[in-house]
């Protein structure tokens, strides 16, 4: 392992300009679900790669699960500003630091259904069919799931996509208040399944590590280390070879082609205010369907003679309902199961509406700000205990004049318009609808208040898009193996090659690609 320290008090000019013109087999940009999983694909090769991450480790600090540090003060979020399509500046929920926004995740990893790979009606138009199939992702999905040692069960859920193997590790067990939930919304005739998580919980002691009991997750750094995020599981792992190299506070500026034009020849950083160029045979983006974007905007237009690059942006329509009610809740961690009954149709719908899912707790000062008007007077540990705080996910649709572009001073801009909101506002009702019969049932849960957020232009950590793959060069910026049709050398394994968004978290998708293309990465470097 190599952590590259080019600061200008600890190192002389001679020295610095030697590592400064360090030419490596590989470069990846960002060290996140993508490029931290690729960086561990590739670290056995032997090949020289080096990372290139814009933050800063996370350091492991009691302020981690302080809620307030966390989410109102922002502590770990991005002081950055972008900036909407009336070109209003708005604080995006990125997270830049070693692991990426995977360091904040809930650890929901799910796999895309077969159906969300092809041509698929919805409410607000058509999500297009992907070049490759569910069936050559499979195996890395597989893959996937044993690095970020998943905990989940098959043979559940009604739309899980076909696997060949069980989840690495069994179900986390419902907390009563949760299990009493899940055996009820059972009991109503709707199929639920255990959420699949990615955590490390020391269940077989044989590493002498104690039992982890999870509490602040989603949303948390997490100290402990148990959440399975790309740098406690991939780039730890990775950085153990020496052929890997890690620079932090590495803001890639531009990447610049050699005199053909078909190949990147340098890459250009400024590290802690100092302009750096690095030289890779190959280059891998993997900084955010945004940031990727925005660094071949910024690169000339690099890898756009489709047109597309930063098109086709997307984000889910993601939501939070919040269920207060009488009946007690006690759980610390409610975020143990799913809901997908109503992912391809519902009873009342031959089109698709999205996914339920349950989810961490919702701050103090989030509950506090959205139930004043409500329960005057209650403290956050009285609404807490007496409420369920569920995730609602509907598939954004890929549309052209949803566009991530620079503005003249270089700012990131985001011009984007909501769409398949019937969808949204119809699984909404579904998941109401649940509730109420609830209540019918058990009488605590009457009188329930609902409230909750959508989230908006902001709410950017289901980012997708922006460098959509396919076979044709003509509509789509990357081929197959998710390299530019362009450039020779250039790659992309964030989610920005996604073609159509679904309605599951897209994390294990971009693991699971990141594993695809590290395997032509390495036959191609044969």
């Amino acid at each position: 392992m190599t952590t590259l320290n080019l600061s200008s008090k600890k190192m002389d000019r001679k020295h610095k300009e030697q590592t400064m013109n360090t030419k490596y087999d590989i470069i990846i940009v960002g060290s996140g679900a993508g490029g931290g999983t690729l960086a561990y694909k590739l670290a056995k090769s032997g090949k020289k790669i080096l990372i290139l991450e814009r933050g800063d480790y996370i350091p492991k600090e009691k302020e981690n699960w302080d809620p307030k540090e966390v989410f109102t003060n922002g502590r770990y979020r991005t002081t950055e500003k972008w900036f909407d399509k009336d070109d209003q500046p708005f604080s995006p929920y990125a997270h830049y630091a070693v692991g990426g926004n995977t360091k904040m995740y809930g650890a929901a990893l799910f796999r895309l259904r077969e159906s969300d790979f092809k041509n698929t009606k919805h409410y607000g138009g058509l999500s297009p069919a992907w070049p490759i199939q569910y069936d050559e992702f499979e195996s890395y999905y597989t893959e996937a799931e044993n690095l970020y040692s998943v905990h989940g069960q098959r043979g559940i859920d009604p739309t899980e996509p076909r696997a060949n193997a069980k989840y690495p590790f069994p179900p986390l067990k419902h907390e009563p208040s949760m299990q009493e939930l899940y055996d009820s919304i059972r009991g109503l005739g709707y199929r639920p399944f255990p959420l699949p998580i990615g955590v490390r919980l020391g269940e077989n002691n044989q590493d002498g590590s104690s039992p982890v009991h999870l509490s602040n997750f989603d949303g948390f750094p997490d100290p402990t280390e148990a959440k399975a995020d790309a740098q406690v599981v991939a780039l730890k792992e990775a950085l153990k070879s020496p052929n890997v190299t890690l620079l932090t506070r590495a803001h890639v500026d531009k990447l610049i082609k050699d005199k053909s034009g078909k190949r990147i020849s340098v890459v250009q950083v400024t590290h802690d205010k100092e302009k750096i160029s690095f030289e890779g045979d190959i280059v891998v983006l993997a900084a955010g369907a945004v940031n990727s974007a925005a660094i071949l905007l910024r690169s000339d237009n690099l890898a756009n003679s489709s047109g597309l690059v930063g098109r086709n942006y997307m984000l889910h329509q993601n939501g939070c309902v919040i269920n207060f009610s009488q009946k007690l809740n006690t759980s610390q961690f409610q975020k143990s199961f799913s809901l997908s009954d109503f992912y391809n149709e519902a009873e009342d719908s031959t089109l698709p509406l999205g996914t339920i899912q349950l989810m961490g707790k919702n701050d103090p000062d989030t509950v506090l700000g959205l139930a004043q008007d409500h329960f005057p007077g209650k403290s956050f540990d009285e609404l807490s205990t007496h409420s369920i705080d569920f995730w609602i996910t509907s598939e954004d649709l890929p549309d052209y004049n949803n566009q991530v572009s620079l503005r003249a001073d270089g700012s990131i801009k985001t011009d984007y318009t909501v769409n398949n909101r019937e969808a949204y506002n119809r699984l909404k009702q579904k998941l109401y609808q649940i509730l109420d019969k609830l209540a019918e049932k058990d009488s605590l849960f009457g009188n329930a208040v609902r409230l909750g957020y959508d989230l908006g232009v902001s709410g950017v950590s289901h980012q997708m898009g922006t460098l959509k793959f396919g076979i044709d060069p003509k509509t789509s910026v990357l081929d197959v193996n998710c390299k530019a049709h362009d450039v020779d050398n250039l790659y992309a394994v964030d989610a920005s090659f996604f073609v159509s968004s679904g309605a599951f978290n897209p994390s294990l998708t971009i693991m699971a690609n990141a594993l695809r293309v590290g395997t032509h990465l390495m036959e191609r470097m044969k």
